[in-house]
């Protein structure tokens, strides 16, 4: 845990997640001296428990169905396709190990002491990091920068044991594929991992405390995924009530009393019930009582340029709250770094603009507002709806499900939201972020030439639409 002639820095950041790495970086190239402290591996949740390892295997799943459906393209394979679940947890483990080298190289790059172990603030200019010796090196920074993330939580009265009942971290370091599950939580977790199982071989059943799947997202959305994933043969139950002494694991599996409010009770068995239920803030044991930093419910409270309530202290990612979502705390990161720096005219954080995407099949994507909440807001909109089948390259490329919706403010015409559902969603909804960031209109993305034939036709065809201008709908 060597940290070098000097343990004074411009700034220390206590956390190597996603949002911390991003952090250092940013405030090395603006000439900070800047550590970056962390007990695990540089990369954090995203990379070596969460966004990197997840996708790796749903992008396996994702070549699995596209071998099923080789015979509609006229590409004849004989047989059917055989998961190696071993091999495809190979390539995830390597894909993972190749990112986390690549970051080391960076750390380098940017000449950023890196300090392996437990950190702790000790007031707002010091932290204390203990390794895996005992030894304690204490660093002090001018700024510091918390980005401690969060971690995978149960239900009330459920007990994970890590075989039986799991966690997206147990799940991730499987190397066997379970012939059948149970996913208790259909936000994006619980829905990524429903559809990358199901699409391996596994019987799925899928279950959501509220009325809704992924309820975050534009009802028309959540609409629009229980039916594909339904057709598809996912047992959706929503508005699912369960006690948790009903959950019950044993050595042939698990088994689960469930049923909607009010209705008749099933038994369900699977061999494993992975339990999405949310992640719980980091914000515990990690000196924030040394600080007048103010912590509300778990979430460090900051302003729109990170700053909590202690001078030169500063808190970016899952325990601020926000989305809780990695290129957010990278953003939250950057802002924070280029304040430190002195940087002018640093925009604040704004939550709206920044984009959400959920991996399953098909594919979520959205910013900005959805219809329900400018309901709420009471804003009036005019709305563009498209189906995905109107577009020549989803056609070509056998995947045409879903929609793409943006919404309007029905006075201003100022762009409220941009909602996808369907083939790369989560690639196409860049251009939508681009145009809440520039404050385009719905006229200029639709005004805009989209090559053709591209998936990317679905957004110029949809901001048409709002005004019945739409070409190929």
């Amino acid at each position: 845990m060597a940290v070098g002639s000097s343990n004074s820095f411009d700034l220390v950041v206590l956390g190597a997640g996603t949002g911390g790495y991003a952090a250092a970086f940013r405030a090395s190239q603006l000439g900070l001296r800047v550590a970056l402290v962390d007990e695990g591996k540089i990369g954090g949740t995203c990379l070596h428990r969460g966004c990197i390892p997840t996708k790796t295997l749903l992008e396996s799943a994702a070549v699995a169905q596209r071998v099923r459906h080789a015979g509609d393209f006229g590409v004849n394979i004989p047989g059917e396709a055989v998961i190696d679940y071993a091999k495809v947890a190979q390539r995830r483990d390597q894909v993972v190990n190749r990112m986390w080298k690549g970051l080391g190289s960076l750390v380098k790059k940017y000449n950023v002491t890196w300090v392996q172990g437990r950190g702790r603030l000790d007031g707002a200019h010091k932290v204390r990091v203990r390794g895996e010796d005992g030894n304690e090196v204490v660093l002090e920074a001018t700024d510091v920068i918390l980005a401690t993330g969060s971690r995978v939580k149960s239900l009330p009265g459920i007990t994970l044991d890590g075989k039986r009942i799991v966690t997206s971290d147990d799940a991730l370091r499987m190397d066997m594929l379970p012939a059948s599950i149970i996913v208790i939580g259909a936000g994006a977790v619980g829905v990524e991992f429903a559809s990358l199982y199901h699409d391996l071989g596994s019987t799925v059943t899928l279950l959501e405390y509220l009325p809704a799947i992924v309820p975050l997202e534009d009802r028309d959305v959540s609409k629009e995924l229980e039916r594909t994933f339904t057709r598809r043969g996912i047992k959706v139950m929503t508005s699912a009530r369960f006690d948790a002494d009903s959950v019950v694991a044993g050595d042939d599996g698990v088994r689960i009393t469930v049923g909607p409010e009010g209705g008749k009770a099933e038994e369900i068995r699977a061999e494993i019930l992975l339990v999405a239920a949310g992640r719980a803030t980091n914000v515990e044991d990690v000196g924030l009582e040394t600080t007048s930093a103010e912590v509300d419910r778990g979430i460090v409270t900051v302003d729109g340029r990170m700053r909590t309530r202690e001078a030169h202290l500063y808190a970016i990612g899952d325990i601020v709250g926000g989305l809780q979502l990695a290129h957010t705390a990278a953003h939250e990161g950057i802002i924070a770094a280029s304040v430190i720096a002195g940087e002018s005219d640093v925009h604040p954080m704004d939550y709206v603009r920044q984009p959400r995407a959920t991996y399953c099949r098909p594919e979520i994507a959205s910013v900005g507002l959805t219809e329900q909440q400018c309901e709420a807001q009471g804003i009036p909109v005019k709305v563009g709806k498209v189906p995905f089948q109107a577009v020549g390259k989803a056609i070509i490329g056998g995947e045409y499900e879903g929609f793409a919706k943006i919404i309007g403010h029905a006075e201003t015409d100022e762009t409220l939201g941009v909602h996808l559902i369907g083939p790369h969603a989560t690639d196409l909804i860049a251009e939508a972020s681009v145009a809440l960031f520039l404050e385009a209109t719905p006229w200029e993305i639709g005004a805009a030439t989209h090559a053709h034939p591209t998936l990317s036709e679905i957004l110029g065809e949809t901001a048409m639409a709002l005004d019945g201008r739409s070409i190929n709908f």
